[in-house]
């Protein structure tokens, strides 16, 4: 069935379903929270921020701040690098999937971020969460057949007002396939908000420790992809994710 369901490119690999997106994407809500609540309030799942930042200081003539920027853009840009060329390595070598190592590795970072005191610098977890989420974006591309991001919600909001134009173009056409892809889209920002909001409450009562919620949805994933590679999808190993 498995075999069929892929000639025919009706299969999405485990790594490729709808839950493991909108778990991914309120993860990545949370530690938005969390980055901007606890650590520099600063928002560390995408980078745009930190280039206007950047831009401010050295503006303004404070270079020593302004080049600092350049630490956790370096941390984002040497994640979509790490994240572009271990995945053909290790699933030669350990016969598992990178999706699956990076949801491991995400796992590892988030659990030593919590035991970061308070009085810590605030770039360490701000450089932790930038090259792992930087793994992450990079490394989970569509849901389903659909482009998504899971470490922030710009593209989101615009798919967002897109599918709404459509809605409104083709009242009267009786093909609705764009709704796939609105649906999609909608789902992705309110779990990215949950996310967030969650990590907000969490980490006004559990400060820096909040950060450890994200471990168990995490493991659930990881512990799912594990289990694909070695068994359900383990004759699919050469298979790629769409969007690669």
């Amino acid at each position: 069935m498995m075999k069929d369901e892929k000639k025919d490119g009706k299969y999405f690999l485990v790594c490729e379903r709808n839950w493991v997106y909108f778990t991914l994407i309120t993860v990545a809500g949370f530690w938005g929270a969390y980055t901007y609540a606890l650590r520099g309030n600063v928002f560390c799942n995408a980078q745009t921020g930190n280039v206007v930042l950047m831009g401010l200081a050295l503006g303004n003539g404070r270079w020593g701040e302004g080049l600092y920027y350049l630490v956790p853009i370096s941390a984002y840009v040497l994640g979509a690098f790490v994240s572009e060329l271990l995945p053909n390595p290790i699933k030669h070598r350990l016969y598992v999937r990178w999706d699956t190592i990076l949801i491991c590795i995400e796992m590892l970072a988030v659990l030593a971020l919590g035991f970061v005191p308070e009085s810590a610098p605030v770039q360490i977890s701000q450089v932790v969460i930038n090259f792992i989420a930087s793994m992450q974006y990079n490394t989970f591309r569509q849901a389903q057949g659909i482009p998504v991001a899971t470490t922030f919600a710009t593209n989101h909001i615009r798919q967002i007002g897109i599918g709404l134009a459509k809605e409104l173009r083709h009242r009267h056409n009786p093909d609705k396939s764009h709704r796939v892809k609105l649906a999609k889209h909608a789902q992705m920002l309110f779990f990215f908000a949950c996310g967030a909001t969650i990590g907000a409450a969490l980490c006004h009562f559990f400060l820096g420790k909040a950060i450890w919620a994200t471990a168990l949805p995490l493991c659930v994933i990881f512990v799912t992809l594990l289990h694909a590679d070695l068994t359900t999808e383990r004759d699919l190993v050469e298979q790629k994710p769409a969007g690669h």
